[in-house]
């Protein structure tokens, strides 16, 4: 387990409604003191942990009783705006991959959504993004029987009108060499799936340790002559649903490269593990076009003490061209607008500018992230905090900063009662770590994140609205809490 051992052990013993001996985190409500000459009472696990038994919800700020960070709080609850907000953006618009009408239209509306909220500027920043069209495809077994796959072309994969090959196995990009010259290569990693009851936020671990394949393992094949590539799809759960994703040739000559289910690939490995010879044919329409103009949207709340220090809350505003786009990252773009709503609706500014930041094409290129940085990096960022990890009910804040910085945010985080543990930051907000920025990474319960991740089933109905709009209070009252802090460090010496 990483950094955050303590608080998933804590987790873990309240979904167990075991008693608790380790010292509640930061900022979870005490229990009330014994009546003199009567035994402590032993805190429940809820007392412990700020959570409910059984369950990982804590509602953000539950032991706050008044001030502006209540006021916040409680007016988000009181009228909750992030599942509206979410529907508009998935139903109305639906899927934004870069260069696509789609997400032309999410960046009008979104730069709309902002412009009409009190005190709030809003403007848009040019960005030339990659541009990737996957057109018709499809893939088949001929050998040794017929069957059809399902399956979904890789972002930035070459096409064909029919190729079909003899498969053969890889198990990673560098053990790829020339005997798969004329074949297609099959990378069948498995991601490994949570155990029941494990605490939820350790899914983007696994995805971690099995997505390079998908994003290096075609470039390889290509290298060695291949003709095309499979990828056992990036999930820890599948019910014969493909997940798309990014993968990059780099200097090589893309080829043919689809992802396919989990099912599929463990079947072809059985085969080909007994010596079956397995055919596969592929014919994708997908195509790379000359970059296009997109836009970062920005918003901000300006500081009523020191306006040019600004917290930033960030969500990319792209996604797949499947699904909707709800999970990743439509959820994140309502929670950072209705934070603004709520941060613009308070009886004051804060002390501190307060920026939303709607990057563009982190799917694909992280071209908006970069954008950003290059234009933006030397200004006085006090911190930036990323929410692309889904709706799920939020569990934790991973930083990334020196010393002080994670002080300055475990002081500031502490009323909101979430853990603070050492972390990256989101890859959006990733580039400001090259200016000394402290970066701040909203982590959900994932647990069933990656069960839909880059797929047709990323639509509106998985998203919980509570917990969404709990994740929109986490944006909400961290960035109050951090622009409105008496003193705050600045950025620190570059980091890689």
């Amino acid at each position: 387990m990483r950094g955050g051992e303590a608080a998933a052990l804590l987790l873990l013993a309240a979904c167990a409604r075991q008693p608790l001996e380790e010292a509640p985190p930061e900022g979870a409500p005490t229990p009330a003191p014994a009546a003199e000459g009567e035994e402590a009472p032993r805190p429940t696990p809820a007392e412990a942990t700020g959570l409910h038994p059984g369950d990982l919800r804590a509602h953000v700020g539950a032991g706050l009783q008044d001030g502006p960070l209540h006021a916040i709080l409680s007016a988000g609850r009181a009228q909750p705006g992030a599942m509206a907000t979410l529907t508009t953006l998935c139903d109305d618009i639906g899927h934004r991959l870069a260069g696509s009408p789609g997400l032309d239209q999410a960046v009008v509306w979104a730069d709309g959504v902002l412009r009409g909220l009190p005190a709030v500027r809003a403007w848009t920043e040019p960005v030339m993004v990659p541009v990737w069209r996957r057109g018709r495809e499809r893939a088949w077994v001929t050998a040794p029987r017929a069957l059809e796959l399902p399956m979904l072309g890789l972002g930035g994969s070459g096409g064909t009108p029919g190729v079909e090959a003899e498969v053969v196995l890889a198990e990673s990009p560098e053990t790829v060499g020339p005997e798969v010259a004329g074949k297609i290569v099959l990378f069948d990693k498995v991601m490994q799936p949570l155990r029941p009851g494990e605490v939820g936020y350790r899914g983007r671990e696994a995805y971690s340790e099995a997505v390079g394949i998908r994003g290096g393992g075609p470039a390889a094949a290509a290298r060695n002559g291949a003709v095309g590539a499979l990828v056992r799809s990036v999930t820890g759960a599948s019910l014969g649903t493909p997940h798309t994703g990014g993968t990059w040739f780099g200097d090589a000559r893309p080829i043919p490269a689809a992802a396919i289910t989990p099912e599929h690939a463990g079947w072809m490995r059985r085969l080909l593990s007994r010596g079956v010879p397995v055919r596969v044919r592929l014919e994708m329409e997908a195509q790379t076009l000359p970059d296009a103009l997109s836009h970062n949207v920005l918003g901000e709340l300006r500081g009523e003490r020191w306006p040019e220090e600004i917290v930033l809350i960030g969500a990319h505003l792209d996604s797949w061209d499947v699904g909707q786009g709800a999970q990743d990252d439509g959820a994140g773009v309502a929670q950072v607008l209705e934070a603004m709503r709520l941060l613009a609706a308070a009886e004051r500014p804060p002390g501190r500018t307060v920026r939303a930041v709607l990057f563009t094409n982190e799917e694909n290129g992280l071209r908006g992230g970069k954008a950003y940085a290059q234009v933006h990096g030397g200004e006085h960022h006090v911190a930036a905090i990323e929410s692309d990890l889904g709706a799920g009910w939020p569990v934790q804040l991973d930083a990334d900063g020196d010393d002080v910085q994670r002080a300055f945010l475990s002081a500031a985080a502490a009323p909101l009662g979430l853990p603070v543990v050492a972390g990256e930051g989101g890859a959006d907000i990733g580039p400001l770590g090259e200016h000394g920025v402290l970066l701040v990474n909203l982590i959900p319960d994932d647990r069933h994140y990656f069960d839909v991740h880059h797929t047709w089933a990323d639509t509106l109905d998985k998203v919980d609205p509570e917990a969404l709009q709990e994740g929109a209070l986490v944006l909400a009252g961290l960035a109050w809490a951090l622009a409105d802090a008496p003193t705050a460090p600045g950025p620190t010496a570059p980091r890689p």
